[in-house]
């Protein structure tokens, strides 16, 4: 006697793999005739910009607890020149205070949202200090952020080069 049929004697009756179809079955009906939530794209929209500007505002202050958060555990940035940024090491500069950031200013953002991954594209103004030199710049940036069960995470970030005439 299998330890499923000394919990539900009745699977003897039809027997364990005829259960296993029905309960299978039901449980196909059940979610069938259950509409699933529908996404408001406009709510997702106002959310992610939201969590775009909070993004943005940790990363000026150095909000290392904001940034982890945020992103995902997978996080990676390319910037304009190749170079490749993880989410430890954003999160290392942030914590090392490397920036002294005094603009990290995002506008004409766009967002574009196609069920769980949306991508953010903006302009980005940044000003401050690294290394001891003072830096200002603009630059087009798009952040992918994928919907997880805690919420939308920030997965991806791609910069370009500096503008011309910065």
């Amino acid at each position: 006697m299998s330890e499923a049929s000394k919990i539900w004697p009745e699977i003897n009756v039809i027997g364990e793999k005829k259960m296993k179809i029905l309960i299978t079955a039901i449980i196909s009906i059940v979610l069938l005739a259950v509409p699933s939530a529908k996404v408001d794209s406009q709510d997702d929209k106002q959310i992610l910009a939201a969590l775009d500007i909070e993004y943005q505002l940790a990363v000026k202050n150095n909000d290392a607890t904001t940034m982890d958060r945020i992103m995902d555990d997978n996080f990676a940035l390319v910037l304009g020149d190749g170079r490749l940024f993880t989410k430890a090491d954003l999160l290392k500069q942030a914590r090392d205070k490397k920036i002294v950031w005094e603009r990290q200013d995002a506008s004409e953002r766009t967002i574009l949202v196609r069920g769980d991954t949306a991508v953010i594209t903006a302009l980005l103004w940044i000003k401050g200090v690294s290394d001891g030199k003072t830096f200002e710049k603009k630059l087009w940036f798009s952040d992918t952020y994928v919907r997880t069960r805690k919420g939308w995470r920030y997965t991806f970030g791609q910069a370009s080069l500096a503008l011309p005439g910065n």
